[in-house]
C-alpha cells in the first residue's frame, strides 16, 4: 500500500471516529399549532411589526415610551446581561486558538552541606535565572470546544431575546398604565361633576326645607347621595397617585406627576393585530429565547460526552536559563522543548455517565419548556383577541345603558317637577346613571388595555427598532468600591391634611 493510500485511509478512519463522538446538529422540533385564532380578524392589517402605540395618536404617550426605553432600569440590566453573555462566548471561543504565555524566575539559593555530606560542594550558594515563552494548544478532536461555544452562543441569543421580552413588556406596561391613568382622570371628572350637581341640589333642598316645601327626610336623602358622590373621589385620587408612581418607575424616575395628553375619549383605537399562529414562532421573544435554551442544552450533551475521550494538546517552550543574570540571553543559555500530551479518563466512578444523563435531562426540560412556551403564547394571543372583541361589545352595551339611564333621570326629574313622583325616584335614577357613567369609562379603559395585551401577545418586529432606541443612551457607570448617591424627594402635605401632621 502506497504512502498516499495509507494516509487517506488513516484520515478516513480518524474522521469517522471523531464524527461519531458528536450528536447531530440541532433541528427545530415539530410543533402542532392551531390553524387560526378563535376570533378571525382577517380584515385587519398586520400591524404587529409596527410601532403600534403611535396609533393612539397621543404625542405624550409616545414621549413617555421613548423615555422608558432610554431610562428604564430593567432594560439597562437586560442590556448588561447581554454584554455578559457576549463575553462568555469569547471565553469559550478562545479555546480554538493556541494559548501563549510567559514565565520568568530569578532566585538565589543555598545548598545544605548536610544533604550532600559536605562532599563535592565547594560553594553552598548559587543563583538561578530563567525566562521562557510557552505554548499550549488543545486539539478539538471531539468537538468539546465547538459545542461549548455553540451552547454559549445560543445562551447569548437567548439573552438577546430576553432583553427584547423586557422591552416588549415595558412598552406594554407604559401604554397600559397611561390608558389607566386617563381612564381614572375621566372617572374623577365624572365624580366631581356629579358631586357639584348634587351639591347644588342639596343647597336647593335646604332652602326648600327652610321654606317648608320639603321635609327633613327628603333633605337627608339628597345629602346621602351627595356624600356617596363625595366618597367616590378619594379612592379615585388614590388610584391616580399610585398609577403615576408606577408609571414613574417604569420611566426610570422617582415618583412624580405625569404629563397628560389626549383624554380617553380622544384616544384613537389602534387596529387589531393580525397574523397566523405559526408567525408567533418567529415574533415572540419568549418563544425564540426558549428555543435558544433548547439549542444550548442540546449542545451541552455533546460537551458532556466529550469527557469520555482524551484531551490532546500540543505544547512548546522556548526560553533561556542561566546562573548569571548577565549571561541569561546568550545563545548558549537557550532552552526549548516541543511535545504533545494526552489526558483521558480510565475510571471515574460513573461521574461522566452521570453528567451525560444530567445533560440529557436538562435537554428534555428545555424541550418541554419550549413546547410549553408555544402553547402559552397561543393561549395568550387567543385570550387577548377574544378580550378585544368582548370588551368592544361590552362598551357598546354600556353606552346604550348610559343613554337609557340618562333618559330615565331626565324623565324622573320631569315627573317630580309635575308632582307625579317623589324625589326618591329622581335620586335612584341619578345614582344608577352615576354608576353607569363610571362603568362606561372603565370599559373604555378595558378596550384599550385588551388591545395593548393583544400587541404584547403577538410580539412583533418593532421590538428590534425599540431596542435600538434603548441603546442610544449610555447608562452611567458606578466605580467599584463606591455607592451611588440618592436624592429622596421631600414629602409634601396632601390636600386635606393639617399642617401639624408632620408634613411640610
Amino acid at each position: 500500500m502506497s504512502k498516499l493510500t495509507r494516509n487517506s485511509v488513516l484520515s478516513l478512519l480518524l474522521f469517522s471516529l471523531f464524527g461519531c463522538t458528536q450528536g447531530p446538529d440541532y433541528v427545530r422540533p415539530a410543533v402542532e399549532s392551531p390553524e387560526n385564532w378563535r376570533v378571525d380578524y382577517a380584515a385587519a392589517a398586520d400591524t404587529a411589526n409596527t410601532r403600534w402605540w403611535e396609533q393612539f395618536n397621543d404625542p405624550v404617550l409616545n414621549q413617555l415610551i421613548d423615555t422608558a426605553l432610554r431610562e428604564n432600569k430593567d432594560v439597562r440590566i437586560a442590556a448588561a446581561r447581554v454584554e455578559e453573555f457576549a463575553a462568555r462566548v469569547d471565553i469559550f471561543r478562545s479555546g480554538f486558538y493556541p494559548q501563549i504565555g510567559y514565565d520568568g524566575e530569578g532566585s538565589r539559593n543555598r545548598v545544605s552541606r548536610e544533604v550532600y555530606g559536605g562532599r563535592g560542594v565547594n560553594e553552598r550558594k548559587y543563583n538561578n535565572y530563567s525566562i521562557s515563552a510557552n505554548l499550549g494548544w488543545e486539539l478539538d478532536l471531539w468537538g468539546r470546544i465547538r459545542r461549548s461555544t455553540e451552547a454559549a452562543r445560543a445562551e447569548l441569543l437567548a439573552q438577546e431575546e430576553n432583553r427584547r421580552a423586557v422591552i416588549l413588556s415595558l412598552v406594554s406596561a407604559v401604554a397600559t398604565s397611561y390608558v389607566t391613568l386617563r381612564q381614572l382622570d375621566r372617572q374623577l371628572e365624572v365624580a366631581r361633576e356629579t358631586l357639584e350637581t348634587r351639591s347644588e341640589s342639596l343647597d336647593l333642598f335646604r332652602l326648600k326645607f327652610r321654606g317648608g316645601v320639603v321635609s327633613e327626610l327628603e333633605v337627608a336623602q339628597v345629602r346621602t347621595e351627595y356624600e356617596q358622590a363625595a366618597a367616590a373621589i378619594p379612592p379615585l385620587e388614590l388610584q391616580i397617585a399610585l398609577t403615576e408612581n408606577a408609571l414613574s418607575v417604569l420611566l426610570g424616575h422617582n415618583p412624580e406627576d405625569m404629563p397628560r395628553g389626549r383624554s380617553i375619549d380622544e384616544l384613537v383605537l389602534p387596529a387589531v393585530p393580525a397574523g397566523v399562529p405559526s408567525q408567533l414562532l418567529e415574533r415572540r421573544p419568549d418563544i425564540r429565547a426558549a428555543e435558544q435554551d433548547l439549542i444550548a442544552a442540546d449542545a451541552r450533551i455533546d460537551v458532556a460526552r466529550a469527557q469520555y475521550f482524551p484531551t490532546i494538546s500540543l505544547t512548546g517552550l522556548f526560553g533561556y536559563a542561566s546562573d548569571a543574570l548577565s549571561d541569561l540571553l546568550q545563545n548558549s543559555a537557550n532552552v526549548w522543548s516541543i511535545g504533545g500530551s494526552a489526558l483521558g479518563p480510565i475510571f471515574t466512578g460513573g461521574r461522566i455517565s452521570a453528567q451525560v444523563r444530567a445533560s440529557e435531562a436538562v435537554q428534555r426540560q428545555a424541550l418541554v419548556g419550549y413546547l410549553q412556551s408555544i402553547q402559552t403564547a397561543f393561549r395568550e394571543v387567543d385570550d387577548a383577541l377574544v378580550s378585544v372583541q368582548k370588551a368592544r361589545e361590552q362598551l357598546v352595551a354600556e353606552g346604550r345603558r348610559v343613554k337609557a339611564l340618562d333618559d330615565y333621570a331626565r324623565l324622573a326629574m320631569l315627573r317630580y317637577d309635575e308632582g307625579y313622583a317623589s324625589y326618591i325616584e329622581v335620586l335612584d335614577a341619578q345614582r344608577f346613571l352615576f354608576d353607569a357613567e363610571l362603568q362606561y369609562v372603565a370599559v373604555q379603559g378595558d378596550v384599550y388595555a385588551s388591545l395593548v395585551s393583544a400587541y404584547k401577545a403577538m410580539g412583533g418586529g418593532w421590538v428590534i427598532e425599540a431596542q435600538r432606541d434603548a441603546d442610544e443612551t449610555d447608562f452611567p457607570a458606578v466605580q467599584a468600591g463606591t455607592q451611588p448617591e440618592f436624592a429622596f424627594p421631600k414629602p409634601t402635605r396632601p390636600s386635606g391634611i393639617e399642617s401639624d401632621s408632620g408634613y411640610q
